[in-house]
């Protein structure tokens, strides 16, 4: 049961990250401009999406494992480049997307590199968030934001949530069994 469970929660988050971008993408693309999006916060959210990719890779992982990231990236980086042309310059986004190439590249030159960026994934994400939170807050505009795209952001979270939760369970009941193991043994 558990399993079938694990199975559909991949399936279905490999379906919300097909299409995760897509609204967001449809905003800019209607209003015709990239108001209220936050350049670091898409920068950001890219380079952590590189580093896992690359990772899974070098690693060998199942390509099942990954395979809402090279999605995920193709998604951000049409994103990236609305920005640019709705900002007055598509050539703006040359360095940018060139630095993100030769990362794959740098990433896999020495093992302790790639590793040390896995280790940095989640602080890299967690400054993606607060970079487009603090444009909205700096500009009280959500302007183009969608909401739909960080709504289905956050059930692809939420599914993860899940193993974190029982982590911690699992954490608690492990510290739990030697405190009375302890206990026993004074006992004894």
């Amino acid at each position: 049961m558990e399993a079938a469970l694990l199975g559909l929660c991949n399936w279905s988050t490999l379906g919300v990250c097909a299409a995760l971008k897509l609204p967001q993408i449809s905003a800019v693309l209607a209003a015709r401009s990239a108001r209220g999006l936050s350049l670091p916060s898409l920068l950001l959210e890219l380079a952590g999406f590189l580093v896992f990719l690359r990772y899974q890779c070098y690693y060998g992982y199942p390509p099942l494992t990954y395979l809402e990231y090279p999605i995920l990236i193709a998604q951000d980086v049409i994103l990236l480049l609305c920005i640019f042309h709705f900002n007055g310059n598509v050539k703006q986004a040359t360095p940018y997307i060139a630095v993100l190439v030769s990362s794959w590249f740098v990433l896999a030159l020495q093992k302790w590199i790639i590793d040390l960026a896995m280790n940095l994934c989640t602080f890299i994400s967690a400054a993606s968030k607060f970079a487009q939170l603090q444009c909205l807050w700096k500009t009280r505009d959500s302007g183009t934001v969608s909401a739909l795209t960080w709504s289905l952001s956050s059930y692809t979270c939420a599914i993860l949530t899940r193993f974190v939760i029982m982590l911690a369970l699992n954490i608690w009941v492990t510290v739990t069994v030697f405190r009375y193991r302890k206990t026993a043994i004074k006992a004894e």
